[in-house]
């Protein structure tokens, strides 16, 4: 990872410690909007996450996918809702039309406009806040001019998502494989929300006392904790691989690997915590929540993995 990479990470990092506590992001999927409007005005102004991969002779930072992909998996840590998945999807779906619309694009890169991309127009995330709203279907990509948007009521209320209907729509070009780049990075932040779960589960063994002695002592746990570690960090090098060399392929082994590695730090970190671990007031729900509302979204394990089926076959 380059410098300016790390620099960024450990930027969002900090960004993420002091505003976006576990009460803050309650609170911030509890608003109106459904994200904190305070902490995303500060990633947009001190960070420029919504800027990444906008050029800068349109208003952006002019980086590339691994950056978006680095500060995802940051906010993904937390679980911290922001508009920045579907704001950066958009981006990148005028970029792709043929003819750009700089003034949309602009006003995404600064935050002041929140973007949507519709793959199924029943979940698409952050739908009824959004401002700029574009359909792919594989083919084509569709502006829709005028929409409704209904929000509904997911079991991941971090992760804000609407029912949106098209009123007007406009052609605007090639679908440039948009469904792939959405796997990329809600893969990337996956991985980030399965680290930080998984470092949650080994300090709350360290800290809970059975028999005498701290649970993450007893070797049974031991074992457990350290397949969860190779797992993740095995997804994470398939992530990372396939981010620096995108393709259909490459996206589809990300996304099956995150998802994996995901739903099985989920519920191990459930069955070690114990009962607590369903109350609302502990966060780990929140993570299983998180971790199956995710393995559901843009299509679920399955269609990725037949689609890797399908290449060697």
């Amino acid at each position: 990872m380059s410098e300016e990479r790390q620099l960024l990470r450990e930027t969002v990092a900090a960004l993420v410690e002091k505003h976006a506590s576990p009460a803050a992001v309650r609170a911030a999927m509890e608003s109106e909007r459904g994200y904190d409007e305070s902490l995303w005005s500060l990633l947009c102004e001190q960070v420029g996450a919504a800027a990444l991969v906008v050029p800068e002779e349109l208003g952006g930072a002019g980086g590339e996918l691994a950056d978006a992909a680095v500060v995802l998996e940051e906010l993904g840590k937390a679980l911290v809702p922001t508009p920045l998945l579907g704001t950066t999807l958009a981006e990148l779906a005028l970029l792709a039309a043929d003819e750009p619309d700089t003034d949309a694009l602009e006003g995404l890169a600064e935050g002041s406009r929140i973007g949507a991309v519709v793959f199924d127009p029943g979940f698409v995330v952050n739908g009824d806040v959004a401002d700029v709203v574009v359909a792919a279907d594989g083919d084509r990509l569709t502006r829709w001019t005028r929409f409704t948007a209904t929000p509904l009521k997911p079991m991941d209320l971090t992760r804000r998502l609407a029912r949106v209907e098209a009123e007007e729509t406009a052609d605007i070009g090639a679908d440039p494989g948009l469904a792939d780049t959405a796997a990329l990075l809600l893969a990337a932040e996956q991985i980030g929300a399965a680290s930080r779960c998984l470092d949650l589960t080994v300090q709350y063994t360290k800290d809970r006392v059975q028999f005498g002695r701290p649970i993450g002592s007893f070797q049974a746990l031991k074992h457990r904790m350290a397949d969860l570690y190779v797992a993740v960090q095995s997804a994470r090098a398939v992530v990372d691989e396939a981010i620096a060399n995108p393709s259909p392929t490459s996206a589809a082994l990300a996304r099956f690997s995150a998802t994996e590695a995901f739903n099985k730090v989920a519920a191990e970190a459930v069955q070690m915590h114990g009962g607590i671990a369903i109350t609302w007031e502990h966060d780990i729900q929140l993570y299983f929540k998180r971790a199956h509302g995710s393995a559901q979204l843009l299509g679920p394990a399955r269609e990725y993995l037949r689609r890797l089926e399908a290449e060697v076959l």
